[in-house]
């Protein structure tokens, strides 16, 4: 904890700096700077606070335990050890997760891509529930759930599916969802019984606006068609070009829009969704030299990996990198994800925590 501590001090020495920053005239009169600095202000002072507790905690445990040897206050200060020294072991355990470095994209909203892989209509019809699964926990979290670009498959489902949700920390809950997702369990077209394993893939990525990828997408990089809409959505798609295709050259990454009924609406959700796409490219790029970084991993984020199976001959669905069972399969394929996003959080956090002792 001394470490830790070292590092607190630190915090502490930016939070006065930023006070003394804030209350500056010059500072003041540059809104883009006050903003930053208020922000950050923001972020760290449930640190200082906890701290300057833990900190008078300290003290009047110390005081406490030299009244030990006196007779007539002994009996007091042994009352008051009992309940200061618990919060201050409460308070410790606190400082060490707030001291966790932030994922500076937990507070953005995400991009997720599912699509069937594994097992043809089977595999299309378990993206379709995932999509359900992801739709119901969004709405127990108040969030906004836009399916913004969708392939049905051949007998339901989805062979690809596009979503915008947005809210309060979202990436935050939903960032370990990125994954090979496995389905067990009886097809509706299976007539002898047998049960089949197919696989779905879901992608988790933030949503950046063009501020927060400047420099990373030059518009000379990024090449832009319009053609007209097919398949469902009756004259209107059919007779204008309000289809919009981005080619990213310098990756081929390739957005096509046409699920809004303008070309001025495909365009601007084709940027959201290559913006996403390039910056979880050039992320994905860079993993392995982070994995180095760190020693241990909840998981790469890699689609390919195989993260969580869906049981449902025994209602049964485990998460496969922390080890997790829950044998209530039926509560979170509709939507009752806080159990298994709980505890990947704070395997997440443990880790992080043994990497920083």
């Amino acid at each position: 904890m001394d470490k830790i501590f070292a590092q607190i001090q630190n915090v502490v020495d930016r939070y006065d700096e930023l006070n003394e920053l804030l209350a500056d005239p010059d500072v003041a009169s540059d809104s883009g700077k006050y903003t930053r600095y208020a922000k950050e202000l923001g972020e760290i002072t449930p640190i200082v606070e906890n701290y300057r507790r833990y900190q008078q905690l300290t003290n009047e445990i110390n005081d406490d335990k030299e009244l030990l040897n006196d007779k007539e206050m002994a009996s007091l200060a042994k009352k008051e050890l009992s309940e200061l020294e618990p919060e201050q072991s409460e308070l410790s355990e606190k400082l060490r997760v707030l001291m966790i470095p932030k994922d500076p994209n937990d507070d953005k909203n995400i991009i997720m891509e599912i699509r069937g892989a594994v097992g043809g209509d089977e595999a299309n019809l378990f993206a379709g529930d995932l999509l359900n699964m992801y739709a119901h926990y969004a709405q127990s979290q108040n969030w906004s759930f836009e399916i913004v670009d969708q392939t049905v498959g051949e007998a339901g489902g989805f062979k690809e599916a596009v979503i915008n949700i947005s809210g309060e920390n979202v990436y935050s809950k939903l960032k370990f969802e990125s994954g090979a997702h496995r389905v067990q369990r009886v097809p509706v077209t299976e007539t002898q019984g047998r049960v089949h394993t197919s696989t779905a893939t879901v992608g988790v990525m933030p949503e950046f606006e063009d501020i927060d990828t400047e420099g990373l997408i030059d518009p000379k990089d990024v090449r832009e068609d319009v053609y007209r809409s097919s398949g469902a959505g009756g004259q209107h798609i059919n007779k204008t070009s309000s289809a919009v295709r981005l080619v990213h050259l310098p990756t081929g990454i390739k957005v096509e829009m046409q699920e809004q009924r303008s070309q001025q609406q495909n365009r601007s959700k084709a940027w959201q969704i290559l913006r996403s796409r390039v910056y979880d490219h050039f992320a994905q790029e860079n993993r392995e030299q982070y994995d180095q970084q760190r020693r241990t991993k909840i998981g790469s984020g890699d689609r390919s990996e195989r993260i969580r199976t869906y049981n449902f001959p025994q209602n049964r669905v485990t998460d496969h990198r922390i080890n997790f069972t829950l044998n209530k399969l039926d509560k979170v394929i509709n939507g009752d994800l806080e159990e298994i996003i709980d505890a990947l959080i704070i395997a997440d956090q443990t880790k992080r925590l043994e990497e920083m002792i």
